[in-house]
């Protein structure tokens, strides 16, 4: 592993990845790259509690340094991975964002847990998955269910349902099926149209600083392909899926849709997916849901002010210590 772009502690490994075919990945060369959080005082030893990996949402990339050294010091190992074309993994040319299937992203999934299993020998995976991240990480949970890959599974505002009217969820979605088929890189949205992206950035109105050429506050462009694969992952979620490890599925208590200006009430709800979308479709994930609802907390949670974070991640550890209850802390 190298140095990571967020410095010292944090490594940085290359995964390459097998060609798409044509026209249904970002083009170029497709690569991956998995980030660990690895204290030096913790040296080389193995984290007492196992290993969590970081799943990113759409229009991002793992820069939450709060949260690697959060679960770090309750003795997890802390990993990420930057999906293909995303962050860190986005090549000159390519297609920010963009893949025609979902399940494409199973292969970066795949090589971070056998990185983590079988390279750094931990016997026990959390995946956290945020928003888009998170559906690619339920899907990848049942499609994997008989693998013994992983042991729990954390959302943080998962997109479970397009938050939108009934005509757009329904009569929209069929036709930007056959538009996704017949022309998949077809632009259906230029970008992020609500004010969360305003509302994160130092230099806006929010406290964290990024790279905005890898999460610009405006979002990149959405393209039909894409969305027809994410609609189509929701269709099969709703009819029911089969994830056989204990889910915990964090929310805001409640959303703020369809406001294009920035307010102050942007930053104390989800501005970005409906929440009752994600109490409702919750138990189609699997037999083991538990959902917690977080006053005041944005799109992601792990980026709320302080006091929310702060909530949401000690609903994190108390729902781990609940699975695990023989796990110690470290000082």
């Amino acid at each position: 592993m190298e140095r990571d772009v967020l410095g010292e502690d944090y490594e940085v490994l290359t995964l390459p990845l097998g060609a798409l075919p044509a026209g249904t990945g970002p083009g170029g060369d497709n690569v991956a790259h998995l980030v660990r959080y690895r204290p030096e005082k913790h040296g080389a030893e193995k984290a007492v509690n196992g290993a969590l990996l970081y799943v990113h949402g759409f229009t991002d990339y793992f820069f939450q340094k709060h949260v690697a050294e959060h679960f770090a010091a309750l003795g997890y190992d802390f990993y990420a991975v930057d999906l293909r074309a995303y962050g860190r993994s986005l090549q000159p040319g390519q297609l920010p964002n963009f893949v025609t299937d979902l399940s494409y992203h199973f292969e970066e999934l795949d090589a971070a847990a056998r990185i983590i299993h079988d390279e750094d020998g931990h016997s026990r995976l959390t995946v956290m998955g945020h928003s888009t991240g998170g559906l690619i990480a339920i899907m990848w949970a049942h499609e994997r269910r008989d693998d013994n890959v992983l042991d729990a599974l954390v959302l943080n505002s998962p997109w479970v349902d397009l938050a939108e009217n009934w005509f757009l969820r329904t009569i929209g979605t069929r036709a930007v099926d056959l538009l996704g088929k017949v022309s998949p890189t077809a632009v259906v949205q230029k970008g992020l149209e609500s004010p969360y992206g305003l509302s994160l950035h130092r230099d806006d109105n929010g406290e964290w600083e990024f790279n905005t050429d890898w999460k610009p506050t405006s979002g990149f462009p959405v393209r039909a392909g894409w969305l027809r694969t994410i609609r189509r992952n929701h269709a099969r979620l709703h009819r029911g899926l089969d994830v056989r490890v204990p889910v915990l599925l964090l929310r805001s208590s409640h959303s703020l849709l369809k406001g294009k200006a920035w307010t102050p009430e942007a930053m104390r709800a989800d501005t970005v997916l409906d929440v009752e979308h994600m109490a409702r479709w919750a138990a189609k994930i699997g037999p083991q849901v538990t959902v917690v609802a977080i006053e005041g907390g944005m799109h992601d949670l792990f980026l709320s002010a302080p006091a929310v974070r702060e909530r949401a991640l000690a609903e994190i550890d108390s729902w781990l210590a609940g699975l695990h209850p023989g796990d110690r802390l470290v000082e």
